[in-house]
C-alpha cells in the first residue's frame, strides 16, 4: 500500500513536470511572456517619471499604483491597462512552470531556484490583478493600503515580529538587487547584444538594479521602523518612501537620482523583452 501511494505521488508529481514542460515549449505563452518583461518595463518607466516629477515639486504616488493610475488617464489607458495585466499574468505564469522545473545542482540551491521563481509568480500576478482592477474604474491607494495591513499585523499576538521579519525579507530582496547591478550577474538571463548597444543595455541593468535595490530598502527600513515602535503610520511602500527621501539633506536629488534609475530600469525590462533567455 505505502508503493502504491507513494508510486502515486511520483506520478502526479511527474505529470505536472510534463504539464510545466509543454507550457515551457508554448510559443504563445513564450511572447506574452516576453511581453510582460516590456509591460514590467513601463510600469517602472511610469513610476520614475512620477519620482522625478515629484523631485521637481510636482504631485503624484510614486509607486506601481500611482503609475497605473497615470497610464490609466491617458487616452485608451483602460485599453493598455488590459494589455499589461494579460502580459503580466502570462509573466506570472512562466514564473510559475520555471519554478515547477527548477534546474539547478543541489538541494539547496534547487529550492533557492524554485522560491525565487514563485516569489516573482506572486508579485507579477497581483501587479497584474492591480492593472485590471484600475482598468475596471478601481482607484487603491498604495500607501493607506500599506498602513492599514501594518495595522492589522500589529494587532496579532507577535504582530511587530512579524512585520520586522516582512521588511528583513524586503530588504534581502533590496541588496539582492544592489548586488545584480554591481556584479552584472543580470546577464546571465539576457542575451546581450555585441557593441554600442550591448554596453547600453549592461549599463542600464547596472544603474536600474541598484536604483530598484535602493528603493526597496528603504521601504524595508520603514517597516522595521514601524515594527520598532509599534507604529503602522510609518509603515508604507514606494510612495513613501520617495515621501521620506524627500525629507533627507539633498532629498529631491536623491527622488530625482532614484527615478532616473527606476526610469533605467524600466528601460531595461523593456530589453529584456528581447534579449530575455527563455
Amino acid at each position: 500500500m505505502l508503493t502504491a501511494v507513494g508510486s502515486d505521488g511520483d506520478g502526479r508529481a511527474e505529470g505536472v513536470k510534463d504539464a510545466a514542460r509543454a507550457a515551457e515549449s508554448n510559443t504563445l505563452l513564450r511572447v506574452l511572456a516576453r511581453c510582460g518583461f516590456a509591460a514590467n518595463g513601463i510600469v517602472h518607466i511610469a513610476v520614475g517619471a512620477i519620482a522625478l516629477a515629484i523631485a521637481f515639486g510636482g504631485d503624484g504616488d510614486a509607486d506601481q499604483t500611482g503609475a497605473l493610475k497615470a497610464l490609466a488617464a491617458a487616452p485608451l489607458g483602460f485599453a493598455l491597462l488590459w494589455v499589461l495585466a494579460v502580459a503580466l499574468w502570462a509573466l506570472a505564469a512562466w514564473h510559475l512552470v520555471e519554478g515547477i522545473l527548477a534546474r539547478a545542482s543541489g538541494t539547496v540551491q534547487h529550492w533557492r531556484v524554485r522560491l525565487s521563481e514563485w516569489g516573482q509568480t506572486v508579485v507579477f500576478a497581483a501587479l497584474g490583478v492591480l492593472a485590471a482592477s484600475v482598468a475596471l474604474g478601481a482607484r487603491p491607494d498604495a500607501e493607506e493600503a500599506a498602513e492599514e495591513a501594518s495595522r492589522g499585523v500589529l494587532s496579532i499576538p507577535g504582530g511587530p515580529f512579524v512585520l520586522a521579519a516582512v521588511g528583513v525579507a524586503i530588504g534581502i530582496t533590496g541588496v539582492v538587487f544592489v548586488v545584480m547591478g554591481i556584479r552584472r550577474s543580470f546577464e546571465q538571463k539576457i542575451r546581450v547584444p555585441r557593441g554600442a548597444w550591448g554596453a547600453a543595455v549592461k549599463t542600464l541593468g547596472v544603474v536600474g538594479f541598484i536604483a530598484k535595490g535602493v528603493a526597496l530598502a528603504i521601504v524595508a527600513v520603514l517597516l522595521l521602523i514601524a515594527a520598532v515602535r509599534v507604529d503602522p503610520e510609518t509603515a508604507g511602500g514606494l510612495d513613501g518612501a520617495m515621501t521620506a527621501l524627500l525629507a533627507l539633506a539633498y532629498g529631491p536629488w536623491i527622488v530625482g537620482a532614484v527615478g532616473v534609475g527606476l526610469i533605467a530600469y524600466g528601460l531595461f525590462c523593456l530589453t529584456r523583452a528581447r534579449y530575455e533567455r527563455l
